[in-house]
């Protein structure tokens, strides 16, 4: 099973650092029932993008929690076995997608690293700035919001961090 692990830029040095991501449990992104039911699509391409950007969405909200982070998004797709993810339950908005991964997941089994582009930082940095009033209703402050998820997350190989962090 292939899981996005939403981090930030700080939390990959310490995962590169460590050689792993941890420590469990971790929270992370997958295609799971509900998710399936909730995009209602069969294509796996299609479903696996759905859960990347729930797993952007809550980097975002790492990132609105740390103001000392850079301001990119962070995402590592790691293969599990599918046993090693458990469902969140419930199909609700906050839990859609989520799965919890009950060990920590060495890098070696990272398929991916995904992180904003330089032209994404002043979009995610309004946008994380803006996500606590987005959650209690402003419109505007979920428009700024959607502006980040407006940037494509880069695709980058697991050898690629060192460059990444530095």
């Amino acid at each position: 099973m292939r899981v996005y692990v939403p981090l930030t830029l700080p939390g990959l040095a310490e995962a590169h650092k460590a050689g792993e991501l941890g420590p469990a449990p971790l929270r992370g992104y997958a295609v799971t029932p509900g998710l399936r039911e909730w995009y209602v699509s069969d294509d796996i391409e299609e479903l696996e993008y759905a859960a990347l950007g729930r797993a952007a969405a809550a980097s975002l909200r790492m990132l609105a929690e740390d103001a000392a982070a850079p301001r990119k998004r962070v995402v590592v797709a790691v293969d599990v076995e599918d046993k090693a993810a458990v469902a969140s339950p419930g199909v609700d908005e906050a839990t859609l997608g989520q799965v919890t991964l009950g060990a920590a997941v060495r890098l070696t089994r990272a398929a991916a690293v995904h992180v904003d582009a330089e032209d994404a930082e002043q979009d995610v940095t309004a946008a994380a700035g803006a996500l606590a009033a987005a959650d209690a209703g402003d419109d505007d402050a979920r428009f700024t919001v959607d502006g980040a998820e407006d940037h494509e997350l880069l695709w980058f190989g697991v050898q690629e961090i060192p460059g990444l962090l530095g």
